[in-house]
């Protein structure tokens, strides 16, 4: 459920966009998923369905870009994508490392008619 406060958000942006650009329907949206973004895209999906009803994006084909994680070593700069389950560095063996890319959720583009 925590993903419709996203496409609410993404609903609006899209129509704003749209009604800027004169367009007539929505076709498609691109969106950018980290994979820790612990986004599920049947949730996006679904609520979709219902909230763009009636509107010009009824109907509208949603694509999903995963993003992989990316980490980065704070003792050795490292930069790397999640292997599996294990956060270690795989340079150093450090445990302490930051999410740098991943936890995105955005739209990237609209394509309308």
């Amino acid at each position: 459920m925590h993903e419709l406060p996203f496409v609410e958000s993404i609903l609006k942006i899209t129509l704003e966009h749209a009604e800027k650009a004169n367009a007539r329907r929505v076709l498609a949206l691109d969106l950018l998923v980290g994979q820790m973004a612990s986004i599920v895209d049947d949730s996006v999906q679904f609520y979709w369905d219902i909230l763009s009803k009636d509107t010009i994006a009824e109907g509208a084909e949603l694509r999903f870009k995963r993003i992989p994680a990316v980490y980065r070593c704070w003792d050795c700069g490292h930069q790397y994508q999640l292997d599996g389950e294990h956060l270690e560095c795989p340079q150093c063996g450090s445990l302490r490392v930051q999410l740098v890319q991943g936890d995105e959720f955005r739209l990237e583009s609209i394509d309308i008619e």
